[in-house]
């Protein structure tokens, strides 16, 4: 396995984890790794009437910044983009929207952090 399938595969555990986390919390998944031209969204979860896109960043390492971080202003452009993209597509434009993100310090549900609200659109 390369360095590339094992950063898949640890991504797709930190995703199912966050889903996981987000629907004990009441948050339906409605769809995951939502892919447009130029953005990508890890989860669009269903909070009653509105709607979640949801940033799932996990750092093992906090020599960077650990994973809040790494959510830079260019990662927000790209995920509000999929976003809109994601609500044209699915005539969803009446919806009221959120951002946030789930921070992940590692592989147990002890070690996330949920900032909800954490960007906007604008």
């Amino acid at each position: 396995m390369n360095d590339n399938d094992t950063t898949t595969a640890t991504g797709q555990i930190a995703e199912n984890l966050a889903a996981r986390f987000l629907e004990k919390h009441g948050l339906t998944v409605a769809a995951r790794n939502y892919r447009c031209r130029g953005g990508e969204i890890d989860l669009v979860c269903r909070d009653g009437t509105g709607l979640v896109f949801v940033e799932v960043r996990l750092r093992r390492n906090a020599e960077f910044g650990g994973a809040a971080a790494s959510i830079t202003a260019a990662k927000q452009r790209r995920i509000v983009l999929a976003a809109q993209h994601y609500l044209a597509a699915h005539r969803k434009h009446d919806r009221d929207c959120r951002f946030d993100c789930l921070l992940l310090d590692g592989t147990s549900e002890r070690n996330i952090e949920w900032v909800k609200n954490a960007f906007s659109a604008d």
